[in-house]
C-alpha cells in the first residue's frame, strides 16, 4: 500500500476538470482532461496497460481512463434498472430524473431473463422481450453518455430455477460451481450461456455502429453463500478458475472487446489480504468492487465508519493497481413497514464515500455507486413525492456526486 502522504500528495497534483452544465445531454460536459501525476503512471498513451484487454475498443479503453480519472473528483451516481423499474409503477422518467430533473450516470442491467432457459428467441415470448427491452435501454443509455454495467444472476445449472442456493438440494450446492469448470458436466452448458452473453455484447452497438462499453461483474457477492456460486461452494482456486475461463472465453474465443470486467464482492472483506483471497489477477480485472447494504442498514454512524473504511481499503488497492474502485450496489430499502432513515443519502453515505472533512483532499477514489432497482413497494431511491426525496435530492448536488448532467464524455479520451 502506498503511504497517506503519498496519496495527498498524488491527489494535490492530479487535478481534474470538470464541466457542469444545466442541460442533460452528455454532448453538452467536457471531456476530462489528461492532468500530469507523479504517482499515477497511466496516461492516455499507455492506458491499455492496466485494462484486461489490451486490444479493447477506443470507447472501451476510453471508458477505463475516464473512469479513473473521474473518481479523483466525481462519483457518478446510477440504478438498476432505471428505465423500467419504478416506485408505485409510476413509469415514464427514471425515479432518479423525476426527484433531481436529470437522468442517473449509470445504468445497470441483468442477464437474467437473456439467459433464462425458457428464452426461445421468439418474439412472443416473455423472456425475448425482456431481453429486447434490456438492449433498447442499454442503447438508449449510451446514446445520452450514460455508463452501463451487466450483472448476472445466472440460475444453476441442473434445473436452472434458481439463483439462490437455499433453493438447492444439498448435493447440487456442493457441485454446481465445480460442474462449471473446464472439464466439468456442466462446462458445455456454461459456454453456451457465454455465447449467449457475447452475443449480446457483440451486438450492443451505438449509431455509428461502433461497439457500446459495458462493464460485466459475472459471480458477484461471492464471499456470501446465498448465491451458488458463494465462498462455501468453491474453493478460492475455483472460483479464480471459473472467473478467468469467464474473461478467456468471451476475450479471445468469441472475440468480445468492448467490455470491462468487474470483481464484486459483498462487504465482509475488511483488509486487502481477505479482499484479494479469491482475486483473479490483474490480467482479468478493470474494475474492483464492492456491493454493501449491511453497514448502512440501520447502523448510524458505527455503520458509516466500517463502510467507509472498507472503501478506503478498496480506493488504495484500486490506486496500487491501476483499476477502477466503485460501489458497485448499495442502498436502504423503503417500504410501508420500513421507514427511511434521515439523511442516509446526504450524510450517511455521503461521509462514507468520502473522507474526514478536516481533509482539504479526498483519500478515497470511488468512481461510481449504483443503487438496486425500485419496485411498484418498495424503493432504494426516492422519486420526487415521497418523505426523503429532498434527502437524495440534497445527496445528488454534493460537490462530488455526478448525475448524468456533470459527467464528462466517458467515451472519448481527452485530446
Amino acid at each position: 500500500m502506498k503511504t497517506t502522504f503519498l496519496k495527498i500528495a498524488f491527489l494535490s497534483i492530479s487535478l481534474l476538470a470538470l464541466v457542469s452544465c444545466s442541460s442533460d445531454k452528455a454532448s453538452d460536459n467536457e471531456i476530462i482532461v489528461d492532468p500530469p501525476t507523479q504517482y499515477d503512471p497511466m496516461t492516455t498513451k499507455n492506458v491499455t496497460n492496466y485494462m484486461v484487454d489490451a486490444t479493447a475498443t477506443k470507447e472501451t479503453v476510453a471508458l477505463f481512463y475516464n473512469l479513473k480519472r473521474l473518481s479523483e473528483t466525481k462519483i457518478a451516481i446510477g440504478q438498476q434498472d432505471a428505465f423500467n423499474s419504478f416506485y408505485q409503477d409510476a413509469a415514464g422518467d427514471s425515479d432518479i430524473k423525476k426527484n433531481t430533473g436529470f437522468d442517473p450516470a449509470l445504468l445497470g442491467s441483468d442477464f437474467i431473463f437473456i439467459t433464462d432457459k425458457n428464452n426461445n428467441n421468439q418474439a412472443d415470448n416473455w423472456f425475448y422481450q425482456q431481453e429486447q427491452k434490456t438492449i433498447s435501454d442499454v442503447k438508449a443509455a449510451y446514446a445520452k453518455g450514460i455508463i452501463n454495467t451487466f450483472s448476472w444472476h445466472l440460475r444453476e445449472p441442473y434445473n436452472e430455477d434458481s439463483f439462490y442456493a437455499e433453493d438447492m438440494t444439498a448435493d447440487q450446492k456442493a457441485t454446481a460451481f465445480k460442474s462449471i469448470l473446464p472439464g466439468g458436466a456442466n462446462h458445455e452448458w456454461y459456454k453456451k450461456k457465454l455465447d449467449k452473453v457475447a452475443s449480446v455484447f457483440l451486438n450492443l452497438k451505438g449509431s455509428n455502429g461502433e461497439f457500446i462499453p459495458i462493464i460485466f461483474r459475472p459471480f458477484h457477492e461471492f464471499d456470501g453463500s446465498w448465491f451458488w456460486w458463494g465462498a462455501n461452494f468453491c474453493t478460492p482456486e475455483e472460483y479464480k478458475k471459473a472467473y478467468q475461463f469467464t474473461v478467456d472465453y468471451l476475450k479471445n474465443t468469441k472475440g468480445v472487446h468492448n467490455v470491462l470486467y468487474a470483481f464484486s464482492p459483498d462487504n465482509s472483506y475488511s483488509t486487502p489480504e481477505t479482499y484479494l483471497s479469491r482475486y483473479p489477477g490483474d490480467k482479468y480485472v478493470d474494475v474492483l468492487g464492492m456491493d454493501n447494504y449491511g453497514d448502512f442498514n440501520n447502523q448510524g454512524t458505527t455503520g458509516v465508519n466500517k463502510a467507509n473504511a472498507k472503501l478506503k481499503m478498496l480506493s488504495n488497492i484500486a490506486i496500487d493497481k491501476v483499476k477502477i474502485a466503485a460501489l458497485t450496489e448499495t442502498g436502504y430499502q423503503v417500504t410501508a413497514t420500513t421507514p427511511p432513515i434521515t439523511n442516509w443519502f446526504s450524510t450517511n453515505l455521503y461521509n462514507a464515500l468520502n473522507d474526514n472533512p478536516t481533509f482539504d483532499l479526498p483519500l478515497i477514489s470511488i468512481s461510481y455507486v449504483m443503487f438496486w432497482n425500485n419496485t411498484k413497494d418498495g424503493y432504494y431511491v426516492p422519486n420526487g413525492s415521497v418523505s426523503n426525496a429532498a434527502d437524495f435530492k440534497t445527496f445528488a448536488e454534493k460537490p462530488k456526486s455526478a448525475l448524468l448532467n456533470s459527467l464528462p464524455k466517458m467515451y472519448e479520451l481527452p485530446k
